[in-house]
Formats: C-alpha cells, structure tokens, sequence
C-alpha cells in the first residue's frame, strides 16, 4: 500500500495568546500542496522496520510515522510494539522548513494502518491529536482554519488554485526557537481579529527574520517579482510567493536576485484542493 503525505503552507499565522501549559493560542489558515512524500506499507514478518530516503530523517522513535504505527496497534487491539510490518518513506518534503512533512507523513500512515488493521476511521481525529498539533489536519487537507494550537479545525471553501513558489535557504528553524523569539520579542502590530478571511500575515516571520535576515529578503523579492501573496510558513525557514499560473511561478523564479537563488533551493508547485487530498491519501 502507498500513501501520499502532502505538505502544507500557512496562507495566514496570528498567535493570539499563550495558554496554560506553555502552548501559544493560534488563529492560522492552512493549504495543502501538491508537493509531497510517500509512504510504502508492507507487511513484514518480525519487528516494525521504518526507513527513509532521507539520511538526515530519524527511523526510530523520534518520528511520528513510529509512533503512529504504535498507536494504530494498540487501536487495533495489540499490547506490545508493532510488529510484522516495515514502512518505507520517500521523501521529498524538506525537514525544519515550516511545510509540515513530519505531521502529514504520520497522517497518512495512520490513514493506510487504519485501512489495513481495520480500525475504525473516527477514531483518526483523536489519535491524531495525540501525536501532535499540526496532525489532525493532515486527516482533513485542501483549506482549513486552524484555531486552538492549530488541532481545532474548520474546512474552509478550497482556496482558488494558485501556483506556488518555495524559496527554501540552507538553514532550517525550530518551532521551538521560532516561538521562544516571539515571546521574547513581544507582540507585533496586526490587522484586528474579525479580519482573519483576509488575513495574509505571519506573526513569527517578524523574530525569525530577525535571526535570519534572509527570510525578509526573500519575502519581498517575491512581491517584486509578481507573487500576489509572500510569507514565511510556519515557523521556517521556507518563504513561499503566490501565482496565477505556473509560467508566471517560472518567471517569477528565474527573476530572482543571484544572491537569493545561488544559496537556496527552489520548488514550484501549487495549491491542492481537499478532494486531491483525500483521492491520493492512500492507493
């Protein structure tokens, strides 16, 4: 069995306040591209094996995909490890970049285990949450508000179709520095809260680009080269730029300053709707 594990991109991010236990309130719109990962699921005789393409991506229980297989199992009715099973990650979603790869590849295997262990498919939401913030919405896909610690979500009308342009610099950011800067920045300027449908910004672009003065060099040569809307997602380091066709992304690209292109990796995709999500989630 394949599952696809799409990436995703923060069309807005607003931190509202932080909550008891540590956890920053957050008002967010997430989007899903077609940018993604794959997962093999095979049966295995003996021990769960987790591999990746990846070098740099751990295979033990550092990863979410190991620790989904392991609740799947006890959801399935199992005491112990897993066993008799081996997955397999292709991957292609950068890691410390903001774009979600390691939440979205535990949702889909918890998308692929459910099928194969027959475990009730309601149950996803819940153990998703458990595993971390950003999973559940990796269940859902295509565009979603995000409120709580981003785990309280409400599907959104997909957004239009946009082509999308990653800029990705050669250093990653932790969540948890991104947030431990903001905190100690204090509170930027934002739009008020009703205005969220039209909202665009970043409240952690701002300390990120701070430490990393890239982040808000990329940003705007972006807008200067056509994108219609340019952030940084999540906590970065990944900046993406908006546009209305692929040729434009192209332009768009190629009309970088050297300095820019010369240091960073660039990937054109675009937008992908709930229903793509969901057809190619697992085959």
């Amino acid at each position: 069995m394949t599952s696809h594990a799409f990436a995703k991109i923060n069309l807005s991010l607003r931190v509202l306040t932080i909550r008891p236990g540590g956890y920053h309130e957050l008002r967010t719109i997430f989007q899903s591209i077609q940018l993604h990962d794959t997962l093999t699921i095979r049966r295995a005789r003996g021990p769960f094996r987790l591999a990746c393409s990846e070098p740099a991506c751990p295979t033990d229980r550092r990863n979410l995909v190991w620790r989904a297989a392991g609740a799947m199992w006890r959801a399935s009715g199992h005491a112990g490890s897993p066993r008799d099973l081996a997955i397999h990650i292709t991957k292609r979603i950068p890691m410390a970049a903001g774009l979600g790869g390691g939440s979205s590849d535990a949702a889909a295997a918890l998308r692929a285990l459910a099928k194969m262990w027959r475990v009730d498919a309601r149950r996803l939401p819940d153990i998703a949450a458990a595993l971390g913030a950003d999973v559940p919405y990796f269940l859902e896909g295509g565009t979603v508000l995000g409120l709580g610690r981003g785990d309280v979500l409400y599907p959104l009308v997909d957004a239009p179709r946009s082509w999308v342009a990653l800029v990705l610099p050669a250093f990653g950011i932790s969540t948890k520095d991104a947030f431990a800067w903001f905190d100690r920045d204090g509170p930027v300027a934002r739009r008020p809260p009703d205005a969220f449908a039209r909202d665009t910004g970043n409240d952690l672009q701002p300390p990120v680009a701070r430490r990393h003065p890239e982040i808000a060099r990329i940003v705007s040569a972006l807008r200067r080269v056509g994108a219609s809307q340019a952030s940084m997602t999540g906590s970065g380091s990944t900046v993406f730029g908006l546009f209305p066709s692929r040729a434009a992304a192209a332009r768009g690209v190629a009309n970088l300053p050297d300095r820019i292109r010369q240091v960073s990796t660039v990937v054109i995709t675009r937008t992908a709707t709930r229903a793509e999500c969901r057809r190619l989630a697992a085959k």
